[in-house]
């Protein structure tokens, strides 16, 4: 179907928006599933950048109206479900949740609640990420328990940007004698194409998303051997272990690990945290239509 022969009015739409500190996906459905698109914008913190954050929501949102062949101006009937990493902070929140967005309606919260929804088919459950960014959150019985979420370079451990920003800070001892040698310190030269002196002014006033780049850098000469690279490694994996740890004494139920490090930390985790994991039932942005609609049917019934 063409955008020409798209009439007025359109159908009910929901999105589900999964904003991170890499890029933001946007996915469409409408009530009676005739229409569908994904749309991938950047990155959406608004620790770091409020006004990308918002640039990315709209963008990805507009993509994935073009992936189902709507025009823009579909997006006033759109029925938005938003998570975004950064929104724990109550002053991020209330910023964006004022924000004059161009939906019908918008119902924020924040990446991980999307995701352990999505992971656990709406029910009852727990969710570890590592990606960019590193968190969890454990949601039983309508009570929800976060753990880290503190954002780079306060917190993060175990995650792509961490792995990264230790990677560097064990390159630059190495190049001062100061620390012990490092295959990293040649990876990240020959990567940032600087010599060691010049990595500091290369990484300077650099995103999360940057930094997170390096990751694969450690993953790999880990792999080989480096005694940095795989004390960094085991370093954050231990972090990941006790945070897992810790929500299981809650007993949630699942627990599913997600992020873009999944498949690369997992082999790295205790065998007793390996064993806890179970494979997420949705995507993020699965949770986050659920949510939508929960949200704008709660809303309905209270103003009714």
């Amino acid at each position: 179907m063409t955008q020409a022969n798209i009439l007025d009015p359109l159908p009910s739409l929901y999105i589900g928006i999964d904003g991170g500190g890499s890029k933001c996906k946007a996915k469409l459905v409408s009530d009676d599933a005739k229409f569908v698109g994904v749309g991938i914008s950047g990155r959406a913190n608004p620790v770091h950048g409020m006004e990308t954050t918002l640039e990315s929501i709209v963008d990805s949102a507009h993509k994935a109206l073009a992936d189902a062949d709507l025009p823009r101006r579909a997006l006033r009937n759109v029925i938005a479900g938003i998570g975004l990493a950064g929104v724990n902070l109550p002053s991020l929140f209330e910023q964006v949740n004022n924000w004059p967005h161009p939906f019908k309606e918008m119902h924020l919260t924040t990446d991980l609640h999307i995701a352990c929804l999505g992971a656990h088919a709406w029910q009852d459950g727990s969710v570890i990420i590592s990606g960019t960014g590193s968190c969890g959150i454990s949601m039983i019985d309508g009570k929800t328990k976060m753990y880290g979420a503190h954002g780079f370079p306060l917190g993060d451990q175990g995650s792509g940007a961490w792995l990264g920003w230790k990677a560097i800070v064990a390159a630059l001892l190495a190049s001062d004698d100061l620390g012990p040698a490092t295959v990293l310190t040649d990876r990240i030269c020959d990567y940032l194409g600087a010599r060691p002196r010049g990595i500091a002014d290369a990484m300077a006033n650099q995103p999360p998303k940057e930094f997170a780049k390096l990751a694969s850098i450690v993953f790999t000469e880990a792999k080989s051997g480096d005694a940095v690279a795989v004390s960094i490694l085991e370093e954050g994996v231990s972090y990941l272990d006790s945070m897992a740890r810790k929500i299981l004494t809650d007993n949630p139920g699942r627990l599913s690990l997600l992020g873009g490090l999944r498949s690369e930390i997992t082999p790295w985790l205790a065998e007793d945290v390996k064993n806890t994991l179970s494979d997420p039932i949705h995507a993020p942005e699965d949770g986050a239509i659920h949510f939508a609609k929960t949200e704008s049917a709660n809303a309905n019934k209270k103003a009714g």
